[in-house]
């Protein structure tokens, strides 16, 4: 008992001292590195005497630091010429997280402690995400609340149809799961701006969308050597970031199946990676315009996903039925033409629940993948010309020979 109570106080300890680092630093003119793990041992010590002589005591220590927090706050706000309370708000939290210490899983207290840190030391380029952002970005945003929070709750969680495999909340849950990582690339992209590394191009791409980014770049390609050999590069690291966000995409839906199917995809994003990293590094160049993204959570995009992902659970299931694996392989050969995302979740679903077997259900994602490299040079070719696509070409060529490799040795 004392050596857990000794642990609640070093961990309160420990991240008092991390915020009041990081608010000494910003100049914080309340509270720094020596007040904030006062706070925080003040909120244990409280916690601790609770249990034995009541929760008013942290009732008590609660009110007794707002009000040391905020009256001194009392003149500014008459006169209107406070700026912010973000350090006065800190300062109440850092107290519930030192006394949920004592009741709460520990290891929930320690990261959303660094989650305030980072909050904190991120101010500027929050606001600059702030600033940055239109009209049309926050109208995006809130139908992405409408997507997760409205929409997704309601629908019924059973399934429908030919085959049973159509689950609306299932269908909806993982048009959430692929709005919610392109919108985690979109913040980025807006947090770094239009203007970056031909690396940050391509990361970024990948993560929003790597045919988007294909298609954007092969269109403005300038028409110079060194300007097509620029354009290649941010299609290839974009290309080979999808594939990481398959790998992703595998680990959300079917954690369990996860192990089994991850490693010969993982030796393909490691072929993809030293084939990119080879290009970058010939290729190189301070800095790069990043290709135009648009907002990926609209709910015209989430729509199309949803019937794109029933269609092709429906298809793989009628398939698996009717033909077997060749059906399926056929399935996934077409689908990866249009969409990695909707054939990847549906088929890491059925494997997950032992529907297909993992070595069929890696192979039917990597046949996508390779299907999706093919369609991505073709739309380089038609857009980007003849000489964007050899360079392309090469590219993607030598990663489709990684494929077949593995498709042809891996037991």
């Amino acid at each position: 008992m004392d050596f857990l109570i000794a642990q609640q106080l070093i961990v309160s300890l420990g991240l008092g001292m991390l915020i009041g680092l990081q608010r000494e630093r910003s100049g914080s003119t309340i509270g720094g590195i020596r007040t904030f793990p006062l706070i925080t041992l003040f909120g244990t010590v409280s916690g601790q005497l609770a249990q034995t002589h009541g929760g008013f005591i942290l009732a008590a220590g609660f009110l007794a630091l707002a009000a040391l927090t905020f009256i001194p706050n009392l003149p500014k706000l008459k006169a209107g010429t406070i700026s912010g309370m973000t350090t006065e708000v800190a300062m109440l939290l850092l107290y519930a997280l030192g006394a949920f210490l004592v009741t709460g899983p520990m290891y929930l207290v320690v990261a959303t402690g660094g989650a305030v840190a980072l909050l904190l030391h991120w101010k500027a380029s929050l606001h600059r995400f702030a600033t940055a952002i239109g009209e049309s970005d926050m109208q995006a945003i809130m139908r992405f609340v409408l997507i997760t929070m409205v929409i997704l709750p309601v629908l019924p969680n059973q399934s429908y149809g030919p085959y049973a495999v159509l689950n609306p909340f299932e269908i909806w849950l993982m048009v959430v799961l692929i709005v919610g990582i392109s919108l985690c690339g979109y913040v980025a992209y807006k947090l770094f701006g239009t203007r970056g590394g031909v690396m940050l191009a391509g990361i970024l791409g990948g993560m929003i969308s790597s045919t988007a980014t294909t298609v954007s770049s092969s269109r403005r390609a300038p028409a110079t050597s060194e300007g097509r050999a620029l354009a290649s590069v941010v299609i290839m690291i974009a290309s080979t970031i999808a594939l990481l966000r398959v790998l992703v995409e595998i680990g959300l839906a079917a954690g369990r199946s996860f192990p089994a199917m991850a490693p010969p995809l993982g030796i393909m994003l490691a072929a993809m990676s030293l084939i990119a990293a080879a290009a970058y590094l010939i290729n190189r160049k301070p800095a790069s315009a990043m290709p135009d993204q648009g907002n990926p959570a609209e709910l015209k995009t989430a729509l199309i996903f949803a019937v794109i992902y029933a269609v092709i659970k429906l298809a793989v299931a009628a398939a698996k039925t009717h033909f077997g694996n060749n059906g399926l392989y056929t399935i996934a050969a077409v689908s990866g033409l249009a969409d990695m995302d909707a054939i990847t979740l549906s088929t890491a679903r059925l494997v997950d629940t032992q529907s297909l077997d993992p070595a069929t259900g890696w192979r039917i994602i990597l046949i996508a993948s390779m299907s999706n490299l093919a369609f991505k040079a073709t739309a380089v070719a038609v857009l980007g010309g003849a000489k964007l696509f050899g360079r392309v070409a090469l590219l993607f060529g030598a990663s489709l020979i990684a494929g077949g490799v593995l498709l042809w040795l891996w037991p």
